[in-house]
């Protein structure tokens, strides 16, 4: 059995919907019991990890963010 890696800012697609009508979930707590936010309303729920584990459908990571450029316009950080 694979156990799938879970970090706080992920978010989750269940196979069963919210009763509000969404099915995405961003973790806000993870341990032996995850707390996870619904999507779409805001609910928020803790679960217990084995519980929660074969409701997954699917994991999406944040993204990391993009370096911003240099303020002036230059690749890299040499002197002038």
């Amino acid at each position: 059995m694979i156990i799938p890696k879970i970090a706080v800012g992920d978010t989750l697609s269940l196979k069963k919907k919210h009763p509000c009508g969404s099915s995405d979930f961003e973790v806000l707590r993870v341990g032996s019991d995850i707390r996870i936010v619904c999507r779409g309303c805001g609910r928020d729920l803790t679960l217990p990890r084995e519980k929660l584990e074969k409701a997954i459908r699917r994991i999406r990571h944040p993204e990391p963010d993009t370096p911003a450029p240099a303020p002036d316009g230059q690749i890299g950080g040499g002197t002038k």
